[in-house]
């Protein structure tokens, strides 16, 4: 946010930035959903829904899931919340308490840490890297875990790395957790953003008791309209609803409506021409950025970042990611996320590149970035 908030400045004393620090995809959201956001509008029924969601959205979610995953999963057990950090902030509350534990992965999204240290609770991060494709493993769990934690956090696809778990790691990872009598939540919000033919399956196709994490900002790209999902056991729907409650009463009532619209033929069209955009950027953004010296450990398989070392940088003058990240800003323009935001393993020799920009914005900014390495 520190880099955002200067390339804005620059912007506005006229500078021209190329962003690859967002998270957020860059095409404006499909038509048909704007649509039936309009639709909804007109109508005037724009009151409080149930605070698990409304019915018919909750629906629509889970034949999403049949026809997706051709997974069973009742619509009772789907919560709609404001965003997938409504979803996050439910769970950390229902499952995590004072000094209770979560294991996740380092570097991993920084705000999970956040919400659990906001319920009272500790987050264990643990160093991983590209041996287990910077994912938590089943090893990691019978490594880490004590008797303090009752919880782990996983993504796939992941932020920063854009990495997924096969089935094969999910069920042992799944295994592990059930052993220790813990709770496993997977993060499953780029689903849909996926390349080279990767599958990437739902964990409740093989542990129903698991809880999941989604939204409709990544591939369905509604960034805007604030609205996520969460799938809970059975016995937790009740909490879930309590908690709702308290915390934001419910999900947009326009943006649920609108969000009916995101699972039609012609809006999965649009976003499947979107995806291949994204795997056309990846497949050109990538060879670019190792010509110029950065080391790419582990292929992005899905989301939109690629994370990369950028030791090659570094020296007396710009000793951190940080520091390279300031510079390249101010002398080439270009915005992106130094590590130190996704944890402290290596996270000083990081940076995320997200392709969230037209490709030649994204080929321009590495030319930038080569020309102004030969004058370090």
């Amino acid at each position: 946010m520190d880099i955002l908030a200067q390339a804005k400045q620059l912007e506005a004393q006229g500078k021209d930035i190329i962003h690859m620090e967002v998270g957020e995809p860059d095409f404006v959201t499909s038509k048909p959903i704007v649509d039936a956001g309009i639709a909804a509008l007109k109508t005037g029924k724009m009151h409080y829904t149930p605070a698990l969601g409304l019915p018919e959205l909750r629906q629509a979610i889970s034949a999403w899931y049949q026809q997706q995953y051709n997974i069973d999963v009742s619509p009772n057990r789907i919560v709609v919340t404001p965003g997938a950090s409504g979803a996050l902030l439910l769970v950390m509350g229902a499952l995590l308490e004072q000094d209770k534990k979560v294991l996740l992965a380092d570097p991993g999204y920084p705000c999970n840490r956040n919400f659990a240290r906001f319920v009272e609770g500790k987050a264990n991060s643990v160093a991983v890297n590209a041996s287990t494709n910077y994912q938590l493993t089943a090893d990691h769990i019978n490594e880490h875990w004590d008797d303090e934690t009752v919880m782990a956090l996983v993504a796939s696809p992941s932020n920063p790395t854009g990495t997924v778990l096969s089935t094969q790691q999910l069920t042992a990872l799944s295994k592990a957790i059930q052993a220790k009598n813990g709770h496993l939540v997977v993060d499953e919000i780029y689903h849909g953003l996926t390349y080279d033919g990767i599958e990437t399956p739902t964990i409740l196709a093989i542990n129903q008791d698991a809880f999941v994490i989604n939204s409709f900002s990544k591939f369905f790209g509604m960034t805007g309209w604030r609205l996520g999902w969460l799938v809970v056991p059975d016995e937790y729907v009740s909490v879930m609803d309590r908690l709702a409650q308290n915390l934001f009463l419910a999900a947009p009532t326009i943006s649920q409506y609108a969000a009916l619209a995101a699972f039609n033929n012609e809006t999965l069209a649009i976003l499947e021409q979107r995806r291949q955009t994204f795997q056309q950027r990846r497949n050109s953004l990538l060879p670019a950025l190792k010509s110029i010296g950065l080391d790419v450990k582990a292929i992005p398989q899905g989301a939109f970042y690629i994370y990369a070392d950028c030791s090659r940088f570094l020296n007396e003058q710009l000793p951190d990611s940080m520091a390279l990240s300031k510079y390249w800003l101010h002398n080439a323009g270009v915005a992106v996320t130094p590590g130190n935001d996704f944890g402290n393993h290596l996270a000083r020799q990081h940076i995320r590149f997200a392709y969230t920009a037209d490709e030649t914005r994204l080929l321009e900014a590495v030319e930038r970035l080569s020309k102004l390495k030969s004058n370090i």
